[in-house]
């Protein structure tokens, strides 16, 4: 009596061959946070193949660190997520604080992992300031084709509340003709790899402007900034822990986003 495998399941071997992608991007993550160089050879020896063998799996270093990048990216969302489902989904303004904070959690956790698929590669000048400064290895995504990443989910994550901001709230946005000096020409362009690609797909804005869009990448710059600045100790160090910085940063977002009368509440969710 013949078996026969249901349609769409995967195979053995198929689930053999994930499981070894599932073991490469782990071993990668823990070479990177143990502040090693992420290179096949190593992953290859962490796992006990020969580098030939590993090739079979992953064929150049930029598809290794394009593996890392979007099982990190994965993370994040994740993580934001389940911040944000703990709000009702018309409540758009809690949802946004919830997930902006677990962000910020989840960053200063894994600054190893926030370094590789947040910050720019550096130059080769300062690439050496922050090898000595450092006194570790350091990887980055150089090479790697963003869409390969993972990084659109992220953006389309914040897109979609920010479109659910805008549904409710109907924050103030400038006109064409009030948007800086050749930001018009930036953001009518067609988009490449900004949030304004997925912020354009939103099915639930009807009519976007390059004037939400440049709240939106403002909005972003500012808790990027703040995030980045805090992840790299490059703010006093009680800042950090009382997360007063960020605070006031989300609190000044906030206020653009038609949210400064339900700070009060919402000063409550990004203490958490």
């Amino acid at each position: 009596m013949s078996t026969t495998i249901p349609s769409g399941l995967p195979t053995r071997r198929e689930r053999q061959r994930q499981a070894t992608y599932d073991e490469i991007v782990a071993v990668s993550r823990q070479l990177l946070r143990q502040g090693q160089d992420v290179s096949l050879r190593a992953v290859a020896t962490e796992m006990g193949l020969t580098a030939p063998a590993l090739y079979r799996y992953v064929d150049s270093h930029a598809e290794l660190m394009a593996l890392l990048a979007r099982a990190i990216f994965a993370d994040v969302v994740a993580e934001m997520t389940v911040a944000r489902d703990r709000h009702p989904v018309d409540d758009p303004a809690a949802q946004i604080v919830a997930a902006v904070a677990a962000f910020r959690r989840w960053a200063l956790g894994n600054r190893d992992e926030f370094r590789l698929v947040f910050a720019s590669p550096p130059t080769p000048e300062t690439q050496a300031l922050v090898d000595s400064a450092a006194q570790r290895p350091i990887t980055t995504l150089e090479g790697c084709v963003p869409e390969e990443l993972g990084v659109h989910e992220f953006s389309a994550f914040f897109s979609d509340i920010f479109g659910r901001l805008w549904e409710k709230y109907r924050f103030p946005v400038p006109a064409d003709d009030e948007l800086p000096d050749g930001v018009l020409e930036v953001l009518t362009a067609p988009p490449a790899d900004s949030a304004a690609a997925d912020l354009d797909k939103l099915p639930t804005i009807h009519g976007v402007t390059p004037g939400m869009v440049w709240v939106f990448e403002r909005s972003w710059a500012r808790l990027y900034g703040t995030v980045t600045l805090e992840v790299f100790g490059h703010v006093h160090p009680g800042l950090i822990t009382t997360a007063a910085l960020f605070q006031a940063t989300v609190a000044d977002i906030g206020a653009d986003l038609g949210l400064a009368d339900e700070w009060e509440r919402l000063q409550a969710i990004a203490r958490s």
